[in-house]
């Protein structure tokens, strides 16, 4: 079941992998999640073969992939959707001209320009019958094109981006977005960034479109505060915070008080 399948009924759940490693890919997709995100913005990874990598980790195990880019350039993404990508994310999306590229690039014609080859994965290397208009419908129906709604740009042209056809959900950064108006930062929402997240929410789900975001930390209760908020993709943080969490956790609980016992001693 693609992740647009699974959206039409109900929340979806993932988490961002930062390091990269196949077997950290490969417990995240075992773990019953819905998709894995991958990063090409924030990591030392290029678009080589050890980013294929990871692409073909999570699809051994069958779990939807996204990749959030590290800018707009329509091979990388026309790349990652080939090596098997259910979707795009484009970091600091700003205006509908960019949005309207990046469908360009992702979505075959009528919905956009994106080149084809049957000697990729994702058209099953040309094998099994392969028809080109199916696989181009297959394409255009299945992959999801993301802008990030992560600098006051993107609130100021809120109406026109949301508008652009082919646009399938929307990746709410809202670290960057306080970045972005010089707000204090933190994981909890100030009020001008709340409020462009309300915006963000209404005017999505009166299209249809869906809402990306991080949650942390992926608390039973605040998982239920961000669906009832509005998300409907949810991100669990990445590999590396839940890596770190179980270090700090480790050595507040444990190690520091064995330590401080026997130096009482």
């Amino acid at each position: 079941m693609t992740l647009k399948e699974k959206l039409k009924q109900g929340p979806v759940f993932g988490m961002a992998c930062f390091t990269g490693t196949t077997c950290v890919i490969e417990n995240i997709a075992m773990s019953g999640l819905d998709f894995i995100y991958l990063d090409l913005e924030h990591t030392n990874y290029m678009l080589d073969e050890a980013f294929e990598k990871q692409i073909m980790a999570a699809k051994l195990h069958d779990i939807s992939i996204l990749v959030r880019m590290a800018d707009d350039n329509e091979v990388a993404i026309r790349k990652v959707l080939e090596w098997g990508a259910e979707g795009v994310v484009i970091p600091h999306c700003k205006t509908a001209e960019m949005a309207r590229r990046c469908v360009e690039a992702a979505k075959f014609s009528p919905m956009g320009r994106r080149g084809g080859e049957s000697n990729v994965r994702a058209a099953g290397f040309g094998y099994h019958n392969f028809d080109w208009n199916t696989y181009m419908e297959q394409q255009n129906r299945d992959t999801m094109v993301i802008p990030m709604d992560e600098d006051y740009e993107f609130t100021d042209n809120l109406d026109e981006i949301l508008d652009v056809e082919g646009v399938d959900a929307v990746n709410f950064g809202p670290i960057d977005y306080a970045v972005s108006k010089n707000l204090k930062v933190g994981y909890t929402m100030g009020e001008e960034v709340k409020e462009a997240y309300r915006a963000l929410v209404a005017k999505a789900q009166a299209r249809g479109i869906g809402v990306l975001g991080p949650v942390v930390p992926p608390t039973k209760e605040n998982l239920e505060q961000a669906v009832k908020d509005g998300y409907n993709m949810i991100i669990l943080g990445n590999d590396m915070w839940h890596f770190q969490k179980s270090l700090k956790d480790m050595m507040q609980q444990a190690v520091e008080p064995v330590r401080e016992a026997a130096a009482g001693k």
